[in-house]
This record gives structure tokens, C-alpha cells and sequence, in this order.
């Protein structure tokens, strides 16, 4: 027994690769319940790279429950750009078609219609493709989580401009599908100007509040990112679409814009959703709790619905 413990307490700290003649699996790990206590210490110390160990005070001569924790892949820009820009058409697709097709049908589809329309583009959006891009889908998202340094500034660009071109993609397609009718597609403010930019900024300011708290916050509820994002969409169509067209998204305005030559207070829908999108993240970052200890974890480069 002496010899046996000898060994074990002058094995190398570093882990030996398993599978090298001579040499221990798991750098000297013994099975034997009389040296139970240095092996399982080898085992987590061989193994803190990449494996989790659980409920260490175990009976003797169990083995602890060991999970795999390996980093997953990264994934490349092009593909994080391809995935914003197939998300980013949809919505808007999804979006401006069932306003057009209300404005068609006399407006059979409602508002209740057109809210859910587009909360279901935003969520489907979200869980097929959260895990590539993030599913920004929104350069005021895009530009907040720069603004508070949960996204790179130097892949801001290239998001926006795949938003922009889905957009506007997305605008002419529906143009072709159902010309001339394409007004109805078009978010215009049915009120004052005044009131327009004060709804665009709070529904904006909603939206990132509960965007910030799903996609930054561990705490928050992580997998159902989707269906809260919908959800707050939802809502936020259903107190502002007849006024305004609930945008609180620049290229929901500015696609359709161009298809149908309709510029009316383009300016209130580009400014409104980024500031309502910026005092939204801040207000959340404020007033978040603080992380403890066992929070504090290495943040991906691209957040919102990365887990």
C-alpha cells in the first residue's frame, strides 16, 4: 500500500495522455477504495480542462458523475452574416406581407392579426437562427449591444448592411408578388409626428429592455428567448400599429420605404427605434443584479440568444 500511494503522490501534475505505454489512464486514478481520496483529486486535477465533476462524497469505490464540457466550435462571420441576413428577410417578409394582404382583404386580418404575424416571424427567427448570428434582426439592436460592448464595433457594418439589403430585398419581392398593391406594407404615422416619435421610442425602448435581460443575463430566461421577444413584439404592435405601424425597427421602415416611394416621416422610424433600443439596454444594464462569483464567465464576441 505504500508503494502504491508513493507512486500516485509522485505522478507529474501535468496529465499524462491516455494511452501512452506504460503510463496510468487519467494520470494514476485507482479504483482501489483505499487510495479513493488521491485518485479522485488526480481525476479532477487531470481533468479540469474539460470535463465537470459532480458529488465527490460518494460512497468509496464509486465514480463520480463526470460530464463533458468542451467549448463548441466558433462559428465564422460569413456564416453569422448569411444567418442574419435569411433572418432578417423573413421577418421582414412576414412582416409586410400580412399588411399588405390586410390592406387586400379590407382588413380581415386585424391588428390582432398583423401582431401576431410578426411576434411569430421574430420568435421562429430567433430559435433557428439565434445560435449563428444572434438574431439581431435590428441594426438598433445591433448598434446597442455595441454601445454597451456585448458586440464587436467592427462587425457592426457588416450586420447592418446585411439587415439593410434583406430588407430591401425582401420589399421588392413582395412588390413583385403583389403589385401594385404595396402602400398597406408601408409604416406611416396616422397621428402627429410628435406622437409618432414618442410611441416609436417607448415600444423600442420595451423591446431591447426585455432583449437585453434574455440575451445578457443568465439569470433571465435564457430558452425561452424566443417566445419573450415575440411576446414583447406582440404586445408592442397591439398598443402602437394603428398609430404608427409599431416599427421599432429601421429597415421594417426603410425596405418597404423604398419599393413603395413612400418616405413620409422616414426620419422619426430611423431615429426613435435607436434611441428607444439604447436607453432600453442601458436601463436593464442598470438595474440587473450584480453577478456573483460563479457568474463571472468568458462573453462570446457575438451575444444576443448565443448561449
Amino acid at each position: 500500500m505504500d508503494n502504491n500511494n508513493e507512486e500516485v503522490l509522485s505522478a507529474p501534475s501535468t496529465p499524462v495522455t491516455p494511452g501512452t505505454p506504460g503510463a496510468p489512464l487519467f494520470g494514476g486514478f485507482k479504483a482501489d477504495h483505499r487510495s479513493s481520496g488521491i485518485g479522485r483529486k488526480s481525476l479532477l486535477k487531470s481533468c479540469s480542462r474539460c470535463f465537470t465533476a459532480e458529488d465527490w462524497a460518494l460512497e468509496e469505490g464509486t465514480l463520480p458523475k463526470v460530464s463533458c464540457a468542451l467549448p463548441h466550435p466558433p462559428v465564422s462571420l460569413t456564416r453569422k452574416v448569411g444567418a442574419e441576413f435569411l433572418g432578417t428577410f423573413i421577418l421582414i417578409f412576414a412582416g409586410t406581407a400580412t399588411a399588405i394582404m390586410n390592406q387586400k382583404t379590407q382588413g380581415s386580418e386585424t391588428l390582432i392579426g398583423l401582431a401576431a404575424s410578426t411576434g411569430l416571424a421574430v420568435m421562429i427567427v430567433i430559435l433557428s437562427t439565434g445560435h449563428i448570428s444572434g438574431a439581431h434582426l435590428n441594426p438598433s439592436v445591433t448598434i446597442a449591444f455595441a454601445a454597451l460592448k456585448h458586440f464587436s464595433w467592427k462587425h457592426v457594418p457588416v450586420y447592418v448592411g446585411a439587415q439593410v439589403l434583406a430588407s430591401i430585398c425582401a420589399a421588392f419581392a413582395l412588390k413583385v408578388i403583389f403589385h401594385p398593391i404595396m402602400g398597406g406594407g408601408v409604416t406611416v404615422p396616422s397621428g402627429s409626428y410628435g406622437q409618432a416619435f414618442a410611441l416609436e421610442f417607448i415600444i423600442s425602448f420595451n423591446l431591447m429592455f426585455v432583449v437585453t435581460a434574455v440575451a445578457t443575463d443568465t439569470r433571465a430566461v435564457g430558452e425561452l428567448a424566443g417566445i419573450a421577444v415575440g411576446a414583447t413584439v406582440m404586445l408592442n404592435i397591439l398598443i402602437a400599429g394603428e398609430t404608427t405601424g409599431a416599427s421599432m425597427n429601421p429597415v421594417r421602415t426603410l425596405g418597404p420605404a423604398i419599393a413603395a416611394n413612400n418616405y413620409k416621416a422616414i426620419w422619426v422610424y430611423l431615429t426613435a427605434p435607436f434611441l428607444g433600443a439604447l436607453f432600453g439596454a442601458g436601463t436593464y444594464t442598470a438595474v440587473k443584479l450584480p453577478e456573483e462569483d460563479g457568474d463571472h464567465i468568458e462573453k462570446p464576441s457575438t451575444r444576443s440568444f448565443r448561449r
